[in-house]
Parts: structure tokens; C-alpha cells; sequence
């Protein structure tokens, strides 16, 4: 299955995506959340589907499209996961899996406009594979146990502030990843039975130039391994999502200029549709 939501910022509508056609999903659940893996969602939204009760979202085609999931708890990122890209970083392949956070407040829409921070000079792209965590993990005991506890997948912008994550981090990347919009994601969260997430490609693009173009099967710590791995040190619950690193292709690896205001970045991830984002300036607050 693809969900997605729909909606203005903070109104979105739970919908099911069925070819061109978007059900709402409101008689299932007020949204796609924790709450909704953990409750058996998935599942429910399938029975009601397939029953022909979930009547079609008017308009759809016309609005906003929303995170497929709702504010998570944690966002959860895995640095240098392609070897390539760890080269173009100026590291060695990680011998272990490198962690670190992005603020949840950082999940934005996959096309919305996203504002380059004051005083920014080295706003960064990243295509990822997102994956969505659907039920509790807590001490997997092997990396066979980790499907169980997946919803499925996403396309997902890991934006980096160059400076703040290296320059001035004390050593802690989170600084550079956490600005107001930096993680555009969707446009849909789609089941593991609909992709092979763990062989897929991904590809990003800058003004139409291409940047990233590589595939799933190249990451250093699979899938699997992830969730397995993080849920020895910390508990994964419901709704969280999981960046499971970049390929090779960014600016940082001082082939192509950073972001600048006017720009628009452009990703795919095979079987998990393609977004869109314009950089702007900063605007206004309003009083």
C-alpha cells in the first residue's frame, strides 16, 4: 500500500493512494502516526480499502502534499553509509555505524519551499531512503528480526549545514541537520510488499543537473542491520523514522557549489516517487 497526507501544514488528511485516486482514510484513523502502526493501521486500512467503504478525497489532485507521516519522536540518521560517499567526505568506510539526530521539526512536506538559514553559505542536499518504524524494538535479538518492526519506506532530503555540522559542531553533527525544514519527506510511505527497498536507486538533481545517482544495495549497513543495531542502544517505537545515509554527489564534496536562494532540488527514489523543493531567503516573521 502508499499513504499519504494531505492538506494544508497542520490539517492534513490521511489518505490511502490508489493509482489516481486517493481514499480518505479519516473513517480508519484521524492520521498516520505511532499511534496508527501501532494499532494495527496498516492492516485496517487495507480491510477498508479493499472493501470499497474508503471514499475518494475531492480535489486531491490540487492540494498540498503533506509528510506521509505525522511529527515522529525521533528521527534517527546513519552517517557515511556509502562507501563513496565517505570517500568524497574525506573518511575511511566506517567500521561502525555512525548515528546521530535531526530535530522531528524538521519533517516538512516533499515540496515544500524550504528557507536557506541566516547566515548559511554551505546548505547541503542528501537523497535517502527513509525507513518508518511500525512496531516497538528494543534488543532485536537478530537482523532477521528487523522486518517485523518496519511500516515501510519513504524519500527523504537529508539537508546539511555544512559549517554547523563540521566547523562549529563540538564534534556533534546534529547542529548542521536540525534548521526549520530540513527534512522534506514522501511523497508517500509505501509497505515493504509493494518495494525491494533493499535494491533500489536514487538519484538527486540541482537545476536540472544531475547529482546523485546510485542504488540501495550499495549501503555499507543494510536495512536490516539498521533497525537491529540501533535497537540495541535505544528503543525505536512507532512513527519514528530512520535516514539510512547518502550516496556520493553532494557539494561537500567540493564538485559543485552549495545551495543558493532560487535554486530547486529534485529527488527519486525508484517505487517511492520524486519531490521537489525551491530554496528561499528566510521570511519575515510575522508580529
Amino acid at each position: 500500500m502508499r499513504f499519504a497526507r494531505l492538506g494544508p501544514r497542520g490539517r492534513e488528511v490521511p489518505v490511502v493512494v490508489d493509482g489516481d485516486r486517493f481514499l480518505d482514510l479519516t473513517s480508519v484513523t484521524a492520521d498516520i502516526d505511532g499511534a496508527f502502526f501501532e494499532n494495527g493501521g496498516v492492516e485496517r486500512a487495507r480491510e477498508a480499502a479493499a472493501s470499497g467503504s474508503l471514499p475518494a478525497l475531492p480535489d486531491a489532485a490540487t492540494q498540498r502534499i503533506g509528510a506521509p507521516v505525522a511529527r515522529p519522536s525521533a528521527v534517527y540518521c546513519i552517517g557515511m553509509n556509502y562507501a563513496a560517499h565517505a570517500a568524497e567526505s574525506g573518511s575511511e568506510p566506517p567500521e561502525h555505524m555512525v548515528m546521530f539526530m535531526k530535530s522531528p521539526n524538521t519533517v516538512v512536506g516533499p515540496d515544500d519551499d524550504v528557507e536557506i538559514p541566516v547566515g548559511s553559505t554551505k546548505t547541503d542536499w542528501e537523497v535517502e531512503l527513509a525507513i518508518v518504524i511500525g512496531a516497538r524494538a528494543q534488543r532485536l535479538r537478530s537482523t532477521a528480526d528487523a522486518a517485523a518492526h518496519i511500516a515501510g519506506y519513504a524519500l527523504g532530503n537529508d539537508l546539511s549545514e555544512r559549517d554547523w555540522q563540521m566547523a562549529v559542531s563540538g564534534g556533534q553533527w546534529s547542529k548542521g541537520k536540525s534548521a526549520p525544514g530540513f527534512l522534506p519527506l514522501g511523497p508517500w510511505l509505501v509497505t515493504p510488499d509493494e518495494v525491494d527497498a533493499a535494491d533500489v536507486r536514487l538519484r538527486s538533481w540541482v537545476n536540472d543537473e544531475p547529482r546523485q545517482d546510485s542504488r540501495t544495495s550499495d549501503l555499507i549497513f543494510p536495512i536490516d542491520h539498521i533497525v537491529w543495531e540501533l535497537s540495541q542502544y535505544l528503543t525505536l517505537e512507532p512513527g519514528d523514522v530512520i535516514l539510512t545515509g547518502t550516496p556520493e554527489g553532494v557539494a561537500l564534496s567540493g564538485r559543485f557549489p552549495y545551495l543558493s536562494v532560487g535554486d530547486v532540488v529534485e529527488m527519486e527514489i525508484e517505487g517511492l516517487g520524486r519531490q521537489r523543493q525551491q530554496y528561499i531567503a528566510v521570511r519575515a516573521e510575522e508580529d
